[in-house]
């Protein structure tokens, strides 16, 4: 079991690959970090397929409309590019060509991918439960594909 340090920075999203734990990263990304913890705590995430999934890359979620080309009703963000590397695990906000084009869309790496450092916002890392993430099923679009189930912040688990 991974050590929660701080809660109320800290995501557990249920999939149907079972539970994955995320530490957030406010200080480096803290609008992407608040739109993440208000929309799971609104539920938005809840049901919410892993469209894109690409095998050696990374899985992606959080478009409610499972096409790749929807999201929330919220404004999109600004881009919170940082020097932090996408590796394993690492979780990162999907977007279009615009740089601030984020709005709720995300995906978790399966392996290093350095040709995206500095090109989209990191927001967290999965402490817990990769190998659930390990287990998605695979396309672009997927085939009755994988999803989340819950998706909350372990502050208010409590």
């Amino acid at each position: 079991m991974a050590e929660i340090k701080d809660p109320e920075n800290t995501i557990r999203m249920e999939t149907t690959k079972g539970s994955v734990v995320i530490e957030l990263f406010p200080g480096v990304a803290p609008a992407h970090v608040a739109r993440i913890k208000e929309l799971a705590r609104e539920g938005f995430y809840d049901g919410v397929v892993f469209h894109r999934v690409i095998d050696g890359f990374m899985a992606q979620t959080g478009d409610p409309t499972g096409t790749g080309m929807g999201g929330s009703e919220k404004p999109d963000l600004k881009a919170e590019f940082s020097n932090l590397s996408h590796v394993r695990g690492t979780c990162s906000m999907a977007r279009s060509q615009n740089p601030n084009s984020a709005n709720s869309q995300f995906f978790i790496c399966f392996e290093e991918s350095p040709w995206l450092n500095r090109q989209y916002s990191i927001w967290g890392q999965v402490i817990e439960g990769m190998e659930n993430i390990d287990k998605i099923k695979r396309g672009e679009p997927v085939q009755d594909p994988d999803k989340i189930i819950s998706m909350r912040v372990v502050a208010d688990a409590a």
